[in-house]
């Protein structure tokens, strides 16, 4: 995947924002909070779940991102040949997008539009019963 493919395909996903820091790094952030970047040499690190990353971080290509890994986060960097298919990857940036998104506030997730199903009334709770005496 391409620096342009993966910007125009971050750029696509609800309520995102692309910065460039850290050296030029492409960094996308949803509700101010990372999912994705791309390095100025082409790497692609995105947040991984725990499953993810279990599965993937020894698959040739990919490994633990420098940095966010080593301070025991959940990430993983795409950084060689043969690493996933274009469409794989686009489909783990696609979920690196919607965990973040969830784990953010609810009043900010209702400001970005993502929370568009009715909010649940938490069920009424029993009387106690006292013993008349």
């Amino acid at each position: 995947m391409t620096r342009e493919d993966f910007d125009l395909l971050c750029g696509s996903l609800p309520a995102t924002t692309r910065v460039i820091q850290w050296g030029g790094a492409h960094v996308w952030k949803v509700g101010g909070k990372v999912f994705a970047l791309a390095g100025p040499a082409g790497a692609i690190t995105f947040k991984a779940s725990d499953m993810t990353y279990e599965l993937l971080q020894d698959h040739p290509g990919l490994r633990p991102a420098p940095y966010l890994a080593s301070r025991g986060l959940k990430w993983l960097q795409h950084y060689a040949e043969p690493g996933l298919p274009d469409d794989a990857l686009a489909d783990y940036l696609r979920h690196a997008h919607a965990m973040v998104a969830r784990a953010l506030p609810r009043k900010l997730r209702a400001e970005l539009g993502f929370d568009d199903a009715p909010k649940t009334v938490p069920a009424a709770r029993p009387k106690s019963r006292r013993a008349r005496g």
